[in-house]
């Protein structure tokens, strides 16, 4: 009965996942009073309509769920944490203006930042700060208050070459003070480009995307949820909402997606083209938050959770280190097997995507050769695609230039937090057989005998 029920359970997932955003919604209590889009990163460019379709389809999506809550049907507000142009020109902070005014309904407030690198790279930055002002109508540093709750941004400053000003820091901790004094158990909306160092994924110094200018502030303010893009990594992947002092939530992007994996910074996947994301954030009347992300080009629910009202400091289910307490690691259905080709000394498996969960996916999967004696002679990984909205039956994986041998091929996928799998395995030959090479292979696996019966005298 027991694994009938998880059968179920695992089949209503599958079947969610692979539904439209507005159709895709999970039977929920969570009444919201207030309702908005964090995005990031829409790079509008003079020359493509790319990104500029994809901020239609945001809307689109984001007005089609709104119209289907039977309890709250406002979108309240759209906000937009920075690099809203590519590279900063005339024409493209024109065009993006175009692209939202025609787009956004009567009710529905526009809030964007900028950035000092895309949004400033061929005009001053009092230029692109007066621009930001004149599209959304409240500045480029504002704080502005919608259902009640304060919506507080941080552009770069105007003072080059400064990142952020000391000026700007000042104010926004009187904006938090005054907003505290209003209401402290309401939380409180703040959004500049950059994550804050060492919260969200993407924010560490090996990243490269995280800034310090914030976190001594913002740790005094629990009630504080920060949103920040610039690194482009997925909003997804459970790594991307933050829980400490305050709450962090990294918005992903509308223009394709970056990752670290290992010792590899800044990777780009071959489809990281296609990828586009954004947040539609709910609050209710308890000020808690519920968080879905949706990939922009399939209209797609990516992932749905709920976090308890974030002013009151006891609320911190998130933080990274309960994260990774609950979290599992994946698993591959019963049965799986490894499918292993070899041509001349490259090999090549396939296995079938292992089970996960929306909140805990699979974020990798890895590969390795080993010898008779247990000794790994080569490994690589490969990149699912859990941060889109797509479905994968199975993962190709790859080793390149292995010497001429006999191997075990081990396969297991892997969580955000590193946790694994059971491995899938499969023994294979590779290279061309010679007589030299047998006689390596009785010697290797003499040794690996021997190993094995010491270990089993000891155990």
């Amino acid at each position: 009965m027991k694994k009938a029920t998880a059968f179920l359970l695992c089949a209503l997932l599958a079947f969610a996942c692979a539904c439209p955003a507005f159709a895709a919604d999970k039977p929920s209590d969570f009444v919201p009073v207030l309702r908005f889009v964090a995005s990031s990163d829409t790079h509008v460019r003079e020359d493509s309509d790319v990104t500029t379709e994809r901020i239609g389809k945001m809307l689109d999506t984001a007005y089609a769920l709104s119209d289907r809550d039977r309890h709250y049907k406002n979108l309240d507000a759209v906000l937009v944490a920075g690099d809203l142009t590519n590279s900063g020109k005339k024409g493209e902070y024109d065009r993006f203006d175009r692209t939202f005014h025609s787009a956004l309904r009567d009710g529905t407030k526009l809030l964007a930042v900028v950035a000092r690198n895309h949004d400033g790279y061929t005009q001053s930055r009092k230029t692109i700060r007066d621009r930001c002002s004149e599209i959304t109508g409240v500045g480029a540093d504002f704080d502005v208050v919608i259902g009640g709750c304060h919506f507080i941004g941080v552009s770069v400053s105007g003072i080059f070459p400064l990142h952020y000003d000391a000026g700007q820091l000042r104010r926004l901790k009187q904006q938090l003070d005054a907003a505290v004094r209003e209401d402290p158990t309401k939380p409180i909306f703040v959004m500049h480009h950059e994550h804050s160092l060492n919260t969200v994924y993407g924010s560490t110094l090996y990243d490269g995307w995280g800034v310090p200018y914030f976190n001594d502030l913002l740790r005094k303010y629990p009630q504080v949820v920060e949103l920040s893009g610039h690194s482009h990594y997925p909003l997804n992947d459970p790594r991307s909402v933050w829980q400490g002092a305050y709450t962090a939530i990294g918005t992903g992007a509308i223009k394709s997606s970056e990752f670290t994996i290992g010792a590899k910074r800044a990777y780009h996947p071959d489809d990281d083209a296609q990828t586009s994301t954004f947040w539609i954030i709910d609050v209710n009347a308890q000020h808690d938050l519920r968080l879905r992300g949706l990939d922009v080009l399939e209209g797609r629910i990516l992932c749905d959770f709920v976090i308890p009202n974030p002013a009151d400091p006891d609320n911190r289910d998130f933080t990274p280190e309960k994260r990774e307490a609950a979290s599992e690691a994946p698993v591959f259905g019963k049965g799986a097997t490894i499918d292993v080709t070899t041509t001349g000394n490259v090999v090549r498996a396939v296995v079938p995507a292992a089970q996960s969960s929306e909140t805990d996916p699979a974020v990798l999967y890895r590969i390795a050769a080993q010898n008779a004696l247990g000794t790994t002679i080569a490994k690589s990984w490969t990149l699912p695609s859990y941060y889109r909205a797509v479905t994968q039956d199975s993962i190709e994986l790859e080793l390149k230039n292995l010497p001429s041998g006999k191997y075990t091929i081990c396969v297991t996928a892997e969580n955000a937090y590193g946790k694994t799998s059971q491995p899938l395995s499969a023994t294979v030959r590779v290279g061309d057989e010679n007589a030299w090479q047998l006689i390596c292979e009785r010697i290797l696996q003499w040794f690996a005998d021997v190993k094995e019966y010491v270990v089993r005298w000891f155990r």
